[in-house]
C-alpha cells in the first residue's frame, strides 16, 4: 500500500544510509552491511512491512533499550555432518541468520541436505532473503522463525502464536524464482504498521479482540498487540468454518521447529518482557534447511519442470473479472521492475524517522531527497 504522498528514494542511498545508521549504532561494518542489505531486499521486492520502515522502531529502538546486541557472535553447540544447532548469542539475527542458511549450505553441497537450527537470535527481517541465498547456489531453501506471541489459537483470544513463516524458495527457469515467504497470520504486524503509517484502518477480519471483537483501529491495535488486548487471526480467519485450525496448525509446527529441536524459548517466553515487566531479549529461534537438487536431478531438468509447472498454472482459466493468474514469487520481481529506477518509497511517517537518525547519530554526510526544494 503506497502513500499517495511519498518521495522514491534511491535503493543504493537508502541501504548506505542504514548501513551508516547500524554502524553509528554500534554494529561492527561487515554486520551492518549483512544488516542493511537484508533490510533494504524487502523494499526491493515491495515487501514494505519488513523494510526501511523497521530500521528505527525494530532494531535501532532495540539497541537504544539494550535489548539487541550489536556484536554479534555465532557459536555451533552441537553438530553433524549434515545438521547443526547455532547459538547466535543475543546478536544482530540478521547476521545470525546469514551464518546460519550459508552452515546449512555448506552441509547440503557435502550431503545433499542440511537443516540448522538456531538460538538466542533476533528478528531476522525478510524471511525470504534466506531461501533466495540457497537458490543461488541451484538448491531448495526453506526457513521458519517463531516471533513474540501474536497469533491466538483457533477458538481462543489470546495471542500465543508468533506470526511464524514458513518460507520456501525453489529456482526455475524463469526470470524469477519460486519463493512463497508469507506468515501463518493473515496479516502480521508488519502490515498493520503499514496501515498505521498511512493513517488507515485495517480491513476486517484481521484481528480479534480480548472480548471476542473485530478490530479494525490500526493504531490502538498496535499496543494492544503488546498488552493482550489483541491478537492476529491465523490463516483462515475465526472459527472453523473458513479452515482458521490449518493457519493455526502450521504456525505450531514452525514454534516446534523453531524452538523444541535447540531448547529454544518460545510462545510467551518471546514476548519480550520478564516478570517483573523489565523489557529483556526476546531470544527467538529459527531453522534453515538447504536440498542440494543435483542429490536427485539434474539441476537443469529440475529448473525446466518447476518453471513449467508455474507457466501452466498462470495460463490456467482465470475468474471472471480477473486480469492474471500470479505465482509465487512474481509480484514481488515485478515489483522489483517496477521500483528498481526509483527506489524505496518514503512517506512523512518515514521521512521523519530517517530525519531523526541522521540528527542522533550525526550523519551529516547524508542528503534525503525530502529536504530538497
Amino acid at each position: 500500500m503506497i502513500d499517495d504522498h511519498v518521495v522514491w528514494w534511491p535503493f543504493e542511498d537508502a541501504q548506505a544510509f542504514a548501513e551508516a545508521a547500524f554502524s553509528a549504532a554500534g554494529v561492527p561494518g561487515p554486520d551492518a552491511r549483512i544488516c542493511s542489505e537484508v533490510l533494504l531486499e524487502a523494499d526491493k521486492r515491495g515487501i514494505d512491512s519488513h523494510g526501511i520502515g523497521r530500521l528505527k522502531p525494530i532494531y535501532i529502538d532495540r539497541i537504544r533499550e539494550g535489548t539487541l546486541q550489536t556484536i554479534t557472535k555465532t557459536d555451533i553447540v552441537r553438530e553433524s555432518p549434515a545438521t547443526a544447532v547455532v547459538d547466535g548469542n543475543n546478536g544482530m539475527g540478521f547476521v545470525v541468520a546469514k551464518a546460519s542458511m550459508e552452515l546449512a549450505i555448506e552441509k547440503a553441497a557435502k550431503y545433499g541436505i542440511g537443516m540448522v537450527a538456531t538460538r538466542r537470535s533476533n528478528h531476522y527481517g525478510i524471511a525470504g532473503y534466506y531461501p533466495l541465498m540457497a537458490i543461488k547456489k541451484g538448491m531448495i531453501g526453506i526457513t521458519g522463525t517463531n516471533a513474540r506471541p501474536s497469533i491466538a489459537p483457533t477458538f481462543g483470544v489470546e495471542n500465543m502464536l508468533g506470526t511464524n513463516p514458513l518460507t520456501w524458495g525453489m529456482p526455475t527457469d524463469e526470470a524469477f524464482p519460486f519463493v512463497l515467504d508469507c506468515a501463518t497470520s493473515i496479516a502480521q504486524r508488519g502490515k498493520i504498521e503499514v496501515y498505521d503509517r498511512a493513517g488507515k484502518e485495517i480491513p476486517e477480519g484481521w484481528v480479534i479482540g480480548s472480548d471476542g471483537g473485530i478490530r479494525t483501529d490500526t493504531h490502538q491495535i498496535l499496543q494492544d498487540l503488546v498488552s493482550g488486548e489483541a491478537a492476529l487471526l491465523p490463516l483462515g480467519g475465526a472459527g472453523e468454518a473458513q479452515a482458521g485450525y490449518k493457519g493455526y496448525g502450521y504456525a505450531t509446527v514452525v514454534e516446534i521447529l523453531s524452538a523444541a529441536l535447540q531448547n529454544g524459548n518460545f510462545l510467551k517466553l518471546l514476548s519480550g518482557f520478564d516478570e517483573s515487566g523489565n523489557k529483556h531479549p526476546f531470544g527467538v529461534g529459527h531453522f534453515f534447511i538447504a536440498i542440494n537438487v543435483e542429490s536427485f536431478i539434474d539441476l537443469s531438468t529440475f529448473k525446466r519442470i518447476t518453471g513449467t509447472i508455474l507457466r501452466q498454472l498462470r495460463a490456467s482459466k482465470k475468474a471472471a473479472g480477473a486480469e492474471r493468474i500470479y505465482t509465487a514469487g512474481e509480484k514481488e520481481h515485478l515489483a522489483w521492475l517496477e521500483r528498481k529506477d526509483k527506489g524505496v518509497p518514503m512517506n512523512a511517517v518515514l521521512q521523519k524517522q530517517m530525519s531523526w537518525l541522521k540528527e542522533t547519530y550525526g550523519l551529516s554526510d547524508f542528503s534525503f531527497p525530502w529536504e530538497k526544494d
